[in-house]
């Protein structure tokens, strides 16, 4: 098995190099460090989907096409004299038995919340900070998606004891948005509107914080249930011999219902 993996894994990275040679594709040998980091955060949004469907064929060709990505990057930076595909492996390696101390060192039995606690010390012990040392509100990645970045912004604001008390105290707060929200859309101020959206937002993910859910995983909940749904409303019209389009709003409302109805008998 492991001389597989060694020879499936040299044989990935001999396409690279030929792909990127100069007598290889024209289109590989020009792509840029932004494009090829572009295609694996794509790549990895469709591993996330093959997850959810449960499809382990999905998954492993969605793996394949993260992998790829991953490995041409690391042929970029060999090109350029900065680091090699094996310095990735070995530095990736040395990291994971350093911050597992519990498994590679003394094989001390920890709970869950200890392991946790003791990576992000050993972590930081690694960046050269203090061992119990929060980190920056600004070290999030700035191409993060925004609203993963909002839940780990304010979460990392909540360890510094910048945060309500209880779930009561979200709820007012998103209450207090809202009503500002209603004052710039009555003003139809187009730049105080988008802000007090933006608040909206950003409290909508402290109360996810706070009832221990993830947001983006909720919206991609309402985002299917919403697709499901209008895909009813489309079908159901579509017997009619009828367009979405030639359908009143109070018509499709009455079939969102029947939709929701549907999902409650499942």
């Amino acid at each position: 098995m492991k001389d597989q993996t060694e020879h499936s894994v040299h044989r990935i990275i001999e396409i690279i190099d030929r792909l990127r040679g100069p007598n290889g594709c024209p289109w590989d040998r020009r792509q840029k460090r932004g494009d090829v980091g572009r295609y694996l955060l794509e790549e990895v949004y469709e591993v996330i989907d093959a997850i959810d469907q449960a499809s382990p064929d999905s998954l492993k060709e969605e793996l394949g096409d993260v992998l790829f990505q991953i490995l041409f990057l690391a042929k970029m930076a060999e090109e350029k004299g900065e680091f090699t595909i094996a310095d990735v492996v070995n530095g990736i390696s040395e990291k994971m038995i350093f911050r597992h101390p519990h498994v590679f060192k003394n094989a001390q039995a920890l709970e869950v919340g200890e392991v946790r606690a003791n990576w992000e010390r050993l972590k930081n012990r690694e960046k050269g900070k203090g061992e119990d040392e929060a980190p920056p509100i600004d070290a999030v990645p700035r191409s993060m998606p925004p609203l993963m970045a909002a839940h780990k912004i304010t979460g990392r604001a909540a360890k510094l004891g910048f945060d309500w008390k209880d779930t009561s105290g979200v709820m007012e707060k998103i209450e207090e948005e809202l009503a500002e929200l209603r004052e710039a859309i009555s003003e139809g101020r187009k730049d105080r509107i988008e802000g007090e959206i933006g608040d909206m937002f950003l409290s909508l993910v402290n109360l996810c914080r706070f009832v221990q859910t993830n947001p983006e995983d909720t919206l991609r909940s309402s985002l299917e249930r919403f697709t499901a749904r209008f895909s009813f409303i489309e079908e159901s019209l579509k017997k009619e011999g009828r367009p979405p389009q030639g359908a009143t709003m109070e018509e499709m409302d009455l079939l969102w219902n029947a939709a929701k109805e549907t999902e409650r008998d499942r």
